[in-house]
């Protein structure tokens, strides 16, 4: 495979059916690598920074995979909080067959040394989101609004890796529950305006040069 984002595609397809046994490490790489019938050094091409650079592929991947889906959809023709609910839907359930990849990706971006993977995978994750649900914020809210929902992705996520309902109902009803109570940004536009000017949010650190927003955030192949 010549292509390199066709390699990393496939090679994480590869790889995801080791991952619930050897967790996302170089010996698993190694073994979707082999199912491909690829040599190992194909590995180290795909992802010089290891497994860390096949986690944020990993993750980068399903986010592109769930723009893909909702430009197939009628969003606009929905209103934002069901664009929102939407979005984080189609995501969770792209991965439904491979919660236990997510689950070890989640324990490890949790580790203190890729602390910083995990911020930037969780920022364009609801990045791309907003971007979906058709934002066009560029002040404050830009940044409160992806604080907010960020809040509200990651604990749905948790939810959805516990959940044992028929179709994942419960974390549906979850998720529907977190939005009503999160996502009213008006009702809380005076509160986010105070709190947006007192301490730096480390979703800056993902902004554009010269301190203005990116474009729209499309993942990487």
């Amino acid at each position: 495979m010549d292509d390199l984002p066709t390699l990393r595609d496939a090679l994480i397809e590869a790889t995801l059916p080791h991952i619930a046994f050897d967790g996302w490490a170089a010996q698993a790489l190694r073994h979707g690598a082999a199912d491909l019938e690829l040599p190992p050094e194909a590995v180290e091409r795909a992802f010089p920074g290891g497994a860390a650079d096949a986690v944020a592929h990993f993750i980068a991947k399903a986010d592109r995979e769930m723009l893909d889906a909702l430009d197939k959809m009628d969003l606009p023709s929905m209103k934002v909080r069901e664009r929102i609910a939407t979005a984080i839907r189609v995501r969770l359930e792209q991965a439904a067959d491979h919660k236990e990849a997510v689950r070890k990706a989640l324990a490890f971006t949790a580790l203190p040394q890729h602390a910083g993977l995990a911020l930037k995978s969780l920022y364009r994750t609801v990045d791309a989101i907003w971007y979906a649900a058709g934002d066009t914020a560029t002040d404050y809210n830009f940044y409160t609004k992806r604080a907010l929902l960020a809040g509200v992705y990651s604990t749905t996520l948790l939810y959805w890796l516990e959940d044992k309902s028929e179709g994942h109902e419960a974390t549906w009803a979850f998720l529907d529950r977190r939005i009503a109570n999160v996502m009213s940004i008006p009702k809380l536009t005076g509160k986010l305006r105070g709190v947006a000017g007192k301490l730096p949010n480390p979703f800056l650190l993902f902004r554009g040069p010269k301190g203005g927003r990116r474009g729209p955030f499309r993942p990487a192949a």
